[in-house]
């Protein structure tokens, strides 16, 4: 099951890393709508989320700092120090994945439980990251290479 996790995970993250490289420079600036997150403050949040919520469970939870980070490169940097971070937490062992946590949102639950969720928040992050691409003209690496438009599922 923890494997499962981690390809999930990787889809995921991958998707992530590729929308905030393909999104130009001038882009991060981008809001839908002025209530809306802009594009930087999307990556922002989703690498210091994904920072936080896998250091914490590879037993110290560290930011990666991006919620000050003004420019594409740095962001992008710290999407990849988040990965490389949830990349630890992500190893495949069922075992430790039947460990419990505590401290987390909601109560105690499976270290494979908090994974998912951590997935699912990026997940959810990376659909915010599809809509200002494709609002820009850009097709989301998730729809790239399925024919006409990229106008399929993702």
């Amino acid at each position: 099951m923890t494997t499962e996790a981690q390809q999930a995970w990787n889809r995921t993250i991958g998707n992530v890393i590729a929308a905030a490289e393909k999104m130009p420079e001038d882009g991060y600036s981008f809001k839908p709508t002025p209530e809306s997150m802009s594009f930087r403050d999307i990556v922002a949040h989703t690498a210091d989320s994904a920072m936080g919520a896998c250091s914490a469970l590879n037993g110290e939870r560290k930011t990666a700092g991006a919620a000050g980070m003004k420019t594409k490169e740095e962001l992008v940097g710290a999407l990849k120090a988040a990965q490389a971070e949830c990349d630890k937490a992500y190893a495949p062992n069922d075992a430790k994945g039947a460990e419990m946590i505590t401290g987390g949102r909601g109560g105690p639950r499976s270290r494979l439980s908090t994974l998912w969720g951590n997935t699912v928040h990026i997940e959810h992050e990376y659909a915010q990251m599809a809509v200002h691409l494709r609002l820009k003209g850009l097709v989301p690496p998730s729809s790239e290479g399925r024919g006409g438009m990229g106008r399929g599922r993702g």
